[in-house]
């Protein structure tokens, strides 16, 4: 519907995020959806990637890196919706209006499906790694 697409990006920057902080948690971001959207055809989206999932990546280390489980998942919901309202932005901006709301279900599907998969597996690794 807006030409995106839907992955686990958004498992790879929670796991970065929760494991090691705001830093790393924005660079797996900002690198990772810049790359994803270059390899597959969206270059359209690179950079608004790039800052968006960065963002994501920032906030969720910020708000998340090392305290309790409620506020780590707490965080990911506030990442998540940044996620969701960055690419609102962007479609607004590169199509219309109309697209950006036609891809906020999509964007949030992703957003919680990543959440899904990257949260338990950070938990898990943290605890195996003990960092």
């Amino acid at each position: 519907m807006t030409h995106g697409n839907v992955n686990l990006c958004d498992a790879g920057i929670i796991i970065a995020a929760i494991m090691f902080g705001k830093r790393d948690g924005f660079i797996v971001g900002a690198l990772s959806g810049f790359l994803l959207d270059l390899i597959s055809g969206y270059a359209q989206y690179m950079f608004f990637s790039l800052l968006i999932h960065g963002l994501e990546g920032l906030i969720v280390g910020w708000l998340g890196y090392q305290h309790r489980r409620k506020t780590q998942v707490l965080a990911i919901i506030i990442g998540i919706f940044i996620m969701v309202l960055g690419y609102f932005i962007t479609d607004a901006i590169l199509y219309k209006p109309v697209a950006g709301l036609a891809g906020i279900p999509a964007n949030a599907i992703q957003g919680i499906i990543g959440s899904i998969v990257g949260y338990p597996i950070a938990l898990k690794l943290k605890q195996i790694l003990k960092v």
